[in-house]
């Protein structure tokens, strides 16, 4: 089994980084800004309380999965492992966050559409319909 890596860094010197050093070195352009705006403005209340609970259910002391709204929270190397449900506007969509999500953002894994299914047409669809009997 390949040893994972990214940029050059495996999860274990990932993990090690603090997230301002994860920004500089590892980070794309989009989530290094975000991330040093965030380190210098303050990250907001809700994700602080996502970060907390992810070290927590890491520790054991937290069993469910991390229920958050916040699809734009990136995922950091410390939650790899981690059980989140990310809401779609409907339903919390569950999934692990696995070592190659690091860098991305929540709410690319729960999805907020689905696939078209059309069937056939329903009564009023069509002027010829005006004439079927209902069932």
């Amino acid at each position: 089994m390949p040893i994972f890596k990214l940029r050059g860094y495996t999860l274990e010197e990932l993990q090690k980084m603090s997230i301002e050093e994860f920004a500089k070195k590892v980070a794309d352009a989009r989530l290094r800004r975000t991330l040093l705006r965030r380190l210098k403005l303050g990250f907001p209340p809700e994700w602080e309380r996502f970060f907390e609970k992810c070290k927590l259910q890491k520790e054991g002391k937290y069993n469910k999965p991390v229920k958050t709204h916040a699809r734009e929270i990136p995922i950091l190397p410390f939650m790899v492992g981690c059980k989140v449900a990310v809401y779609n506007g409907k339903e919390f969509v569950e999934f692990e966050i696995k070592p190659e999500m690091i860098g991305k953002r929540l709410g690319e894994f729960s999805h907020t559409t689905k696939k078209v299914k059309h069937s056939a047409p329903g009564i009023g669809a069509s002027r010829s319909t005006k004439y079927l009997k209902a069932k």
